[in-house]
Order: C-alpha cells, then sequence, then structure tokens
C-alpha cells in the first residue's frame, strides 16, 4: 500500500466494511430512492468540508461555517421570494459568504488572532444577528426554486454530480496550483514555507476565504431543495465539516490529507443515521456513534504521526 495514500484507503476499507456489514444485517439501506435523497441532501455538506479541508490544512479551524450557512441560505431565500433569478440569488449568497469568510481570514491572518477563539465570536454574532433580524421567521419560496427537490430525481443527481465534480475539481487544483501547495506548505511548516517566499498569513486568508465562498455555494445548494429557508438551518454543519475532514485522514496537527479522504469520511459518517434506522438501533445512538468514529480517528492520526517523527 502506498504511504501517500495510507490514510485515504485505511478510511475507505472502513466504509467498505461498514457498507459489507449493512448488506448483511440492513439490506433496507441500499433502496435507490432512500439513497439518493440522503447524497442529494449530503451534497452541500460536501461543498463546505472541501472548503473546511483547505482551512484544515493550514492548521486552522472554523466552527462559524453553520452560521455562515444560515446567513447566506437566508439572503437567497430573501431574493428568491422577491422574484429574482436562481442565478442572481447563488451570486449574492457566494458573495456574502466571501464576506464573512474575509473577516474570518482578516482577524486570523491579519490580526493574528487564534482562528477558534474568532470563529466562536464570529458563530455567535452571525447567528444571533439573524436571529434578531428574522424572530425565527422563515422564508417562503416560490415553486420555480423546487426543482432540485425530493419529487425531481433530475434536480437531486444534478446537485450531487455537481458536488463531485467541484470536488475532483479542487483535488486536482491543490495538487497543481501553486496555491493548493502553499496551502500544504503552511500548515506542514509555517516558519519554512515563509523562509521560502511563501506568506503564510496571505495564504491562510486565501483559506478562510474558500471555505467562505463556498458555503454560500452550499447555502445555495441547500435552499433549492426545499420550499421555506428555515434561519436555524445549518445547526451542526461545523461539526460534521470537520468530522468528515478528520476521519477522511485530514491531519490536526494541518499540512496532510486529500479531499478524496473527506468523501469517504463524509460517507461514512451520513450512513450512521440511517444505518440505524434499519437496524431498528435507538436514534439517540446516532450522535454517541458519531463521536466514538471521530475519537478513533482522531486517535488514529495522533498515532500516525508519532509513528511518523
Amino acid at each position: 500500500m502506498s504511504r501517500g495514500y495510507f490514510r485515504e484507503l485505511s478510511v475507505a476499507a472502513a466504509l467498505l466494511l461498514w457498507l459489507g456489514v449493512l448488506a448483511v444485517f440492513a439490506p433496507g439501506f441500499f433502496q435507490a430512492q432512500p439513497l439518493l435523497s440522503l447524497l442529494s441532501r449530503e451534497a452541500p455538506t460536501l461543498v463546505v468540508a472541501c472548503g473546511m479541508a483547505a482551512v484544515m490544512v493550514t492548521r486552522q479551524i472554523d466552527i462559524s461555517v453553520g452560521s455562515q450557512f444560515a446567513v447566506c441560505g437566508v439572503c437567497a431565500g430573501w431574493l428568491a421570494a422577491h422574484q429574482w433569478p436562481v442565478a442572481a440569488a447563488l451570486a449574492a449568497s457566494m458573495t456574502i459568504g466571501a464576506v464573512l469568510g474575509s473577516i474570518n481570514g482578516w482577524l486570523v491572518a491579519g490580526l493574528r488572532l487564534p482562528s477558534i477563539v474568532v470563529t466562536l465570536a464570529t458563530m455567535v454574532t452571525w447567528r444571533e444577528g439573524l436571529r434578531w433580524l428574522r424572530q425565527g421567521e422563515f422564508v417562503n419560496l416560490p415553486e420555480n426554486y423546487q426543482w432540485f427537490g425530493l419529487p425531481q430525481s433530475v434536480g437531486q443527481w444534478t446537485l450531487i454530480l455537481g458536488a463531485l465534480a467541484l470536488l475532483t475539481l479542487f483535488a486536482v487544483l491543490s495538487r497543481r496550483l501553486a496555491m493548493g501547495r502553499f496551502l500544504y506548505a503552511v500548515g506542514s511548516d509555517a516558519e519554512a514555507a515563509r523562509l521560502a517566499g511563501i506568506s503564510p498569513p496571505r495564504v491562510t486568508f486565501v483559506g478562510f476565504l474558500l471555505l467562505g465562498i463556498l458555503t454560500g455555494l452550499a447555502a445555495w445548494m441547500n435552499t433549492v431543495q426545499s420550499p421555506q429557508v428555515d434561519p436555524k438551518a445549518g445547526s451542526g454543519l461545523e461539526m460534521k465539516t470537520i468530522a468528515a475532514a478528520v476521519v477522511g485522514g485530514i491531519a490536526v496537527s494541518g499540512g496532510k490529507g486529500s479531499l478524496w479522504g473527506v468523501l469517504v469520511g463524509l460517507l461514512l459518517l451520513a450512513s450512521v443515521n440511517p444505518a440505524l434506522t434499519h437496524l431498528h438501533v435507538e436514534a439517540y445512538w446516532e450522535k454517541a456513534i458519531q463521536g466514538l468514529i471521530i475519537l478513533l480517528a482522531v486517535a488514529a492520526d495522533g498515532w500516525r504521526t508519532r509513528h511518523n517523527r
């Protein structure tokens, strides 16, 4: 087994083992329509996870993505409710995501503040600001925004394939473009990267900016799947995307991992809840099992880090 892909292949082996268990004990899990619905619901999460991976490889973290997701989604929904074209709502959502990501990036890279403190503060600020603005009121969307929703399998496939195409593009660019290599270099050793002529603050800022833009895109993908936009949308998204990245092999210490591992990690985590339903296990075990998977992934990452020294 190639050492360069050990992380991704080990997670893929765990996913295949898990699917094998489900094939024996819960064959109903593999029904076509429920699987399609599951994948289309997780497509926006995959898009955000790509951005989260870009931030984590620079040894940073962003726990405000759920709040950014809610702000961008409500904005896109509000424009849709006022008869703006779908493309205009998408552009507005991504622009707002870019602004919110830039604020995080400036505070972390420009002012050298800890990313977990900065994004904890912005998480609360964006969420409470939206709560004050909407007072918990949903945004109702016109019918022409429902093309990607549950009754439209073509629309669902469009979202799924679009997310996979984006993942493939970013996976290739992260290895071919200089900025992609800079992200890994800064996460591996910021001082060495600086001596090589790379600006760690600038690269860190780009990581947060990219995450903001992708969060805006994901919020729009979520909006066009449902008849209403919930101001509380995105709750728990930060845990899900960080978990997918860690389980998929993105090193907590930065500088290692790939987007293909993130995809496998997300599939593994996303399959837990519906699988428990088919196995007739109480739903409250979902979070406990996901937490156990994350703990195992972090422990494995720590072991690999010590072993490779």
